[in-house]
């Protein structure tokens, strides 16, 4: 038995360490043995994987082509021209807007940033079609004093201050101070003063608790909700929890569909304070992409 393994050299293993094995597949790409597929056969393995998902590709690029002209025209091309330019969009529109619209005219000015936003630099504003509902809307009401949450670039504020009723006013807050001085100059060039347009910069959260003590305003007959979706819900019930909201007030919610506010509407028409429907719209200059007005008409605390 001594000869048979003379030829022998009996060692320990070695113990690389202590921790639990690696998979078979793990050592096989640390310890590559011969047997391995040659580099040229692996390669080769690509270029069929990628005409594998190519009809995917192509699939969804042709269903989903409007998201992503909105993703080129909201994202790639607005920050290759904010660098360029050194301002920020809603400045470069505003300063379009000096040399093309006609001071004082609120009508002229919401047509020429619409004309701005479809042939320069879409402006992710509330737009005419939307715009016509609003109007409409705050007509039928005719709120005694309004609220906005969210300026942006004060489009949606002229159509709503345009169709406020003799002697009412407006609130409007916005959280960026750098889009609210935009949005104040283009207010100011409309030809509304500050006793009927009255512009707040703050975050939402921390503007409404001061709605009455600060700034006068014991009720809201009508509010729209124009900032972020997601902060929706959270304000509408920071309205209801300071009694701002009376009997009968209209709350609108733009862009409940997209990007969407789905807590908020699932609120709305669950909690039984509110009679709810929805205007169906697309966005301006991408009429695909579905979106919606939601209107809420405030029943009381109940």
């Amino acid at each position: 038995m001594t000869s048979a393994f003379a030829g022998l050299s009996w060692r320990r293993p070695l113990r690389w360490c202590k921790g639990p094995r690696l998979p078979l597949l793990s050592y096989a790409l640390i310890f590559p043995s011969r047997s391995v597929q040659p580099r040229a056969q692996v390669g080769t393995m690509s270029p069929a994987i990628a005409l594998a998902f190519l009809p995917l590709v192509v699939t969804l690029l042709v269903r989903y082509r409007h998201y992503f002209r909105l993703l080129v025209r909201t994202v790639l091309l607005r920050s290759l021209r904010d660098c360029l330019s050194g301002l920020r969009m809603e400045e470069r529109a505003f300063s379009y807007v000096l040399t093309h619209a006609l001071p004082g005219d609120p009508g002229h000015i919401l047509t020429t940033l619409d004309h701005w936003s479809s042939h320069c630099e879409y402006l992710s504003h509330m737009g005419p079609a939307k715009g016509q509902i609003l109007m409409r809307l705050v007509e039928e009401k005719a709120p005694a004093c309004a609220l906005e949450l969210g300026t942006y670039c004060g489009y949606s504020t002229l159509l709503i201050a345009r169709a406020l009723p003799p002697g009412g006013r407006l609130l409007t807050v916005e959280r960026d101070p750098r889009t609210a001085a935009v949005a104040e100059k283009l207010i100011r060039l409309a030809g509304f003063d500050e006793h009927t347009v009255e512009l707040i910069v703050g975050r939402s959260e921390e503007v409404i608790p001061r709605l009455r003590t600060q700034y006068q305003l014991s009720r809201a007959d009508l509010v729209l909700l124009a900032h972020r979706p997601r902060c929706y819900l959270r304000d509408l019930q920071l309205l209801e929890g300071h009694a701002l909201l009376p009997a009968g007030a209209t709350v609108l919610a733009d862009h409940v569909l997209f990007p969407g506010a789905p807590r908020f509407l699932q609120y709305a028409k669950s909690c039984g304070r509110y009679r709810c429907r929805l205007h169906h719209t697309g966005l301006p200059d991408f009429p695909a992409i579905k979106d919606g007005i939601a209107q809420l008409t405030y029943a009381g605390p109940g």
